[in-house]
């Protein structure tokens, strides 16, 4: 008989929700192979989830409600997940990767980082190590971070997906992240997704001065509706606004500052420099 590893649930959200996939397997006398099956994944992931050692992604969770019939119920992974990224995600940010999945449109200016739409996943580990290395999160809570990073990029090459308008500051390029490999790495993703057919990327360069409308990072979602939400975050979390009295003004900033901004041509030519090590 396999030896079985005895679950600690109460150690962690995460662990709670691996035993809880387990009690709902052997309640229908299913084997790990079994379920396996049913979500397309291997018995070695659904293993891993099961004891903690995996976090689970939306993707398995919205799978695992359909294998065990708790679609759309209080009871759904979906839930647990969404409250499950609660404790490794910024406060608010949940809800605001909730209508992105939904958006139609999105718009993103940002400063000394690539967005995290654009990171690499190098690109991302680093910065996710160095909140670990400095005592801001674990270890499970920096691969919790990056796999979510991850979900929410396939959202960019699904057979609809939405478009989204990049406007990055010149210091997003110029700061070091990680080395030159890493770097140049992030540098040529960029170059390779602003050809995409869905994405606009302009960099705002630093010689726009006191001409750059957008002072902080932002976040405008167009839903199907055409309503537009705003996120904004703060130090300890992040805040979406509905209000069209709040919001219209910063869309507006935004396509001031897409006005002003390089191309997409002079972009990428600027990224290219940069890679070759041209000032």
């Amino acid at each position: 008989m396999a030896n079985i590893k005895e679950l600690q649930p109460d150690s962690s959200p995460q662990a709670a929700f691996g035993a809880r996939v387990r009690r709902l397997r052997e309640a229908r006398s299913w084997n790990q192979e079994d379920l396996a099956a049913a979500l397309d994944y291997s018995s070695q992931h659904v293993s891993a989830v099961e004891t903690g050692r995996k976090p689970p992604t939306r993707r398995l969770s919205r799978q695992l409600d359909v294998a065990f019939d708790l679609t759309d119920t209080a009871d759904s992974f979906e839930r647990e997940w969404t409250e499950l990224r609660r404790g490794s995600l910024l406060e608010g940010f949940p809800e605001y990767a909730e209508a992105e999945s939904r958006a139609v449109e999105i718009r993103v200016f940002e400063t000394g980082v690539v967005p995290g739409l654009l990171q690499t996943l190098e690109y991302a580990w680093v910065l996710a190590n160095s909140a670990v290395a400095r005592g801001a999160i674990t270890e499970a809570q920096a691969e919790e971070r990056v796999t979510f990073l991850a979900e929410r990029q396939a959202a960019l090459v699904r057979d609809r997906p939405p478009m989204l308008f990049v406007a990055m500051d010149e210091s997003c390029l110029r700061r070091p992240i990680g080395g030159s490999a890493v770097m140049d790495a992030q540098l040529a993703r960029l170059v390779e997704i602003a050809a995409a057919p869905n994405v606009l990327l302009q960099v705002a360069p630093f010689a726009l001065g006191e001409r750059r409308t957008l002072n902080l990072p932002v976040n405008l979602l167009t839903m199907s509706d055409r309503s537009v939400m705003a996120y904004a975050e703060s130090q300890a979390q992040g805040h979406l606004d509905r209000e069209s009295s709040s919001v219209l003004p910063i869309l507006t900033a935004y396509h001031q500052l897409q006005r002003a901004a390089l191309s997409t041509a002079e972009t990428v030519a600027m990224i290219e420099h940069m890679r070759k090590g041209t000032p």
